[in-house]
């Protein structure tokens, strides 16, 4: 059956006790409102360079893994600066997706399909056309496309119409679908997500996992015992393009907005903040190819870092993530610029050198994510979330903090010092 009730944190050691892959659904706030273009250009350029980075390490099979999986999703939106519980995490991430990947798509052996409102009924032509650039089989792809909609939209009547679809393939075939409904009475979504190398069949239990809030009892087609009624349902559901819903702006979700603390692991997050503001040099020996960052900026690509190379037990707190880079509106803390340049500017310059076989500076950076790691068996956190993110607001404007307000300003009398970030 399909299994409600279960909080991130609950469900990522839901899928652990199973064994599962993390594929499966998120329950977010349904917010509108458009990102900035000063922030979505740096989205495209962090989320490219972060997508070759993966490539060049793991390769595109676990890359679409990780794609599948919601809460690795979440934290990937957090760390290029989205609210990290907010709807828009899904279709802004794959807009920025489609931007950064598809003019690079045959270097990169990746192809981001579909997209929004009408985007998504391009979905199948956009496969159609990608399977004859590959050879792959473009009708079957196509078909893959339109059964996973229905399934999710039509056979798993939870109470959300489908408005976004984006289907994700390599070259070799394998593929990752990252779709979103709403439920705009309640201001809420829910994005669903499969994988190809997780599925047995569209029709029987084909997701690994669907958790979410408790919505009481709901109609699941796909479940073993509902196969008698599947054909009629299939049938019915060839209807579903006129029931599109409509685009929903600006709705926000009160009390749901920010950061909590519980919904961060403060212990994960310490051991991160301790090892940005680190000096002693015994303990940067292996990163002085990333000497002259400042802290603030380490501290972000050390988050970064995590979502490159951590496995998926690192990411059952999403919320960290948004320590990286802020939001747009502030919330927990104003896009830090500044440092999301330098993030960008370095991330980049390590993989266009480990394409040419230096990779010592990539290393580097993945060296930061294990660093972190040990680090949390050795420490007590020194502040609590509460006093980090206060810490943040107030420094905002040393990094050229930014919402869609404007940038922050110094505190009247006080001004950037010599040897600030």
């Amino acid at each position: 059956m399909v299994k409600y009730g279960l909080g991130y944190r609950d469900q990522a050691q839901h899928y652990r006790n199973k064994g599962m892959k993390q594929s499966g659904s998120a329950d977010l706030a349904l917010m509108g409102g458009s990102v900035p273009s000063w922030l979505f250009e740096r989205m495209t350029k962090l989320s490219l360079a972060i997508i070759e980075a993966i490539l060049t390490e793991y390769g595109h099979k676990e890359l679409l893994a990780k794609i599948s999986d919601p809460f690795w999703f979440q934290s990937f939106g957090a760390v290029i600066g989205m609210d990290w519980n907010s709807s828009g995490v899904t279709t802004i991430v794959m807009r920025a997706l489609k931007k950064s990947i598809n003019p690079y798509s045959k270097d990169l052996g990746l192809y981001v399909c579909g997209g929004k409102g009408k985007e998504s009924l391009k979905t199948p032509r956009e496969l159609i056309w990608v399977g004859e650039k590959t050879g792959l089989d473009g009708d079957l792809l196509s078909r893959h496309s339109k059964l996973v909609a229905k399934v999710d939209n039509t056979a798993v009547q939870d109470g959300y119409n489908l408005y976004h679809h984006s289907f994700l393939i390599s070259d070799k075939g394998d593929w990752t679908v990252v779709q979103q409904g709403m439920k705009p009475e309640e201001n809420s979504a829910r994005r669903y997500h499969w994988h190809s190398g997780n599925l047995d069949s569209f029709v029987h239990e084909p997701h690994a996992a669907v958790c979410g809030d408790h919505q009481g009892d709901i109609i699941n087609l796909v479940h073993q015992a509902a196969v008698p009624t599947q054909e009629g349902v299939l049938d019915i559901a060839t209807t579903r393009p006129d029931k599109m819903m409509k685009e929903i702006r600006q709705l926000l979700v009160p009390g749901k907005k920010g950061i909590r603390p519980k919904d961060v692991d403060i212990k994960r997050l310490g051991s991160i903040i301790q090892l940005a503001h680190e000096t002693e040099s015994k303990n940067f020996e292996e990163l002085l190819l990333l000497k002259g960052l400042g802290p603030r900026t380490l501290q972000s690509l050390t988050l970064v870092s995590e979502v490159i190379h951590g496995t998926a037990s690192r990411f059952s707190d999403p919320a960290r993530f948004a320590f990286a880079h802020g939001s747009k509106g502030g919330n927990p803390y104003p896009v830090p610029t500044k440092v999301y340049d330098e993030t960008i500017t370095t991330l980049r310059k390590a993989v266009d050198l480990a394409k040419i076989g230096a990779s010592d500076k990539q290393k580097a950076i993945g060296k930061l994510s294990k660093m972190a790691e040990a680090r949390e068996k050795q420490i007590e956190p020194q502040e609590t979330v509460e006093e980090l993110l206060e810490k943040e607001k107030k420094n905002a404007w040393k990094y050229g903090g930014r919402t869609m307000k404007g940038f922050e300003k110094p505190p009247e009398g006080q001004q950037l010092g010599l040897f600030d970030e």
